[in-house]
């Protein structure tokens, strides 16, 4: 198969059934909106580093506007291939949301990192600040499911680029 041949399949891709795609869509919408819960009850559980609930709250919100945007029929091109106004102005806002994102992780990580393993005990007076135990891992176990699912998927696309180069090699077609 030649590489235009490739191509074309990547582009007229068969869509997935619509209840697998709702199922994702509400699964992906389950993490933010805990973010959201937990952040607010426990705004001020954490005089340590009290940006934390606040990133929580941050990152709940715009990942659930990026999850709510990419149901809508403005994020898609139209089959014609024509631009759409609507269209660019979403691919923007998608696009500068994941940027903004990517730069609160950052943020976030530093704060969250920086105070491992903070004092979880709320009257402790010589321990210096507390942070709320249940806060402070969820923030730190949310951010770090980030690192390995972007590992395992950093492992599973190695793996699909392998398969590909192997049996590009086996087909005989690919020569000519």
């Amino acid at each position: 198969m030649s590489s235009s041949g490739l191509m074309r399949r990547i582009r007229s891709r068969p869509q997935p059934p619509t209840p697998i795609l709702a199922c994702s869509k509400l699964i992906f919408c389950i993490i933010p909106v805990a973010q959201i819960v937990i952040g607010a009850i426990h705004l001020d559980d954490c005089p340590r580093q009290h940006y934390i609930p606040i990133y929580l709250i941050v990152v709940g919100v715009f990942g659930l506007v990026l999850s709510v945007l990419s149901c809508l029929p403005c994020t898609r091109t139209p089959e014609d291939g024509t631009p759409n106004l609507l269209s660019q102005f979403c691919t923007t806002w998608n696009s500068l949301t994941s940027l903004f994102l990517f730069c609160w992780f950052i943020a976030g990580n530093v704060w969250i990192y920086s105070i491992y393993e903070p004092n979880y005990i709320r009257n402790a007076t010589s321990a210096g600040p507390y942070c709320d135990r249940t806060l402070y891992l969820f923030a730190f176990w949310t951010t770090t499911l980030v690192y390995i699912l972007l590992g395992l998927s950093l492992v599973g696309g190695f793996c699909v680029l392998f398969c590909f180069c192997l049996c590009g090699r086996a087909d005989a077609d690919d020569d000519v």
